[in-house]
């Protein structure tokens, strides 16, 4: 029994030892192949849990955001992942020596295929370290606007109020203007622009105005809304009412909506006449 094992052991290592292929006098053997492919399986592995330990355990306890020990973990998983992947192409048997004319040529495809890949990446470090933008941050990215629930190292995805995913390069937050309506907190001040006839009070759309707002739900007591005399207009008064709000910075145009129905209804509940456009036309009799 123990021979028959021993000669199967032998068949099967003598057809390992087969060569594949032959790199400037290496040969790459089949056993070769096999010791690559699960040294390389194990280390990406064992690398993937040293990150994950690294921003969860390591620098858990910390006062470091999130963000930055996940680039702490990713930055010190590539760099083992170098190490290793050395390590075992040497281990193999396998000449780095040989390895230089695919080197080259990668470092070509590099340089011309993936430039945009590899300026994402740096794009994702310099995000993550500088941290312009966060997970949970109201932003707007050319005609992109919606709140931050990724960051990874190639590409940040933005939640619409649509509810749909966009997925956006991360050089485009490096290269592009970025507004960040939550970078420092996420108490923003909008404004609306409210028109009164001239029949009107100033004092009393003002008031009627400061109403409305501290009615809403959504508009903070502090800061405290006010309202501006900002235009004498053709056939109207212009006024901006300006409220400072949390709760709605990712959806401003429903509270927009919700002041302008009840400033509607303000109105009317007290003959608070609306201007419309007012154009004279004059009829010339060219006849004799």
């Amino acid at each position: 029994m123990w021979k028959d094992i021993k000669e199967v052991f032998y068949t099967i290592r003598e057809y390992l030892n087969i060569p594949v292929i032959t790199l400037s006098g290496s040969e790459i053997t089949l056993w070769t192949i096999v010791y690559f492919l699960f040294f390389t399986f194990i280390l990406f592995f064992v690398t993937n849990k040293l990150r994950k330990w690294i921003v969860y355990n390591l620098l858990g306890k910390s006062k470091i955001d999130l963000g930055v020990r996940v680039a702490v973990g990713s930055i010190v998983r590539y760099l083992i992942l170098v190490i290793g992947l050395i390590i075992v192409l040497q281990t193999a048997g396998i000449d780095l020596s040989t390895l230089t004319i695919l080197a080259g040529a990668l470092g070509i495809g590099i340089g011309f295929g993936l430039q945009n890949v590899t300026n994402n990446l740096v794009s994702g470090i310099i995000i993550l370290f500088e941290r312009p933008i966060k997970v949970g941050d109201r932003i707007e990215v050319g005609t992109v606007a919606g709140d931050v629930i990724k960051i990874s190292m190639r590409a940040t995805t933005i939640l619409t109020n649509d509810n749909i995913s966009i997925i956006v390069p991360n050089s485009e937050f490096i290269s592009s203007r970025v507004i960040n309506w939550s970078h420092i907190d996420k108490n923003i001040r909008l404004n609306y622009p409210v028109k009164a006839s001239y029949k009107e009070n100033p004092e009393t759309i003002k008031k009627l105005l400061l109403e409305v707002a501290d009615e809403n739900e959504g508009v903070l007591k502090n800061p405290k809304p006010d309202v501006l005399f900002s235009n004498f207009g053709e056939s109207y008064m212009e006024f901006i009412l300006r409220i400072w709000t949390r709760e709605y910075i990712n959806r401003p145009g429903v509270l927009k909506s919700q002041l302008y129905y009840a400033i509607f209804k303000k109105f009317r509940e007290n003959n608070i006449e609306i201007p419309y456009p007012h154009r004279d036309i004059v009829i010339q009799n060219s006849g004799n």
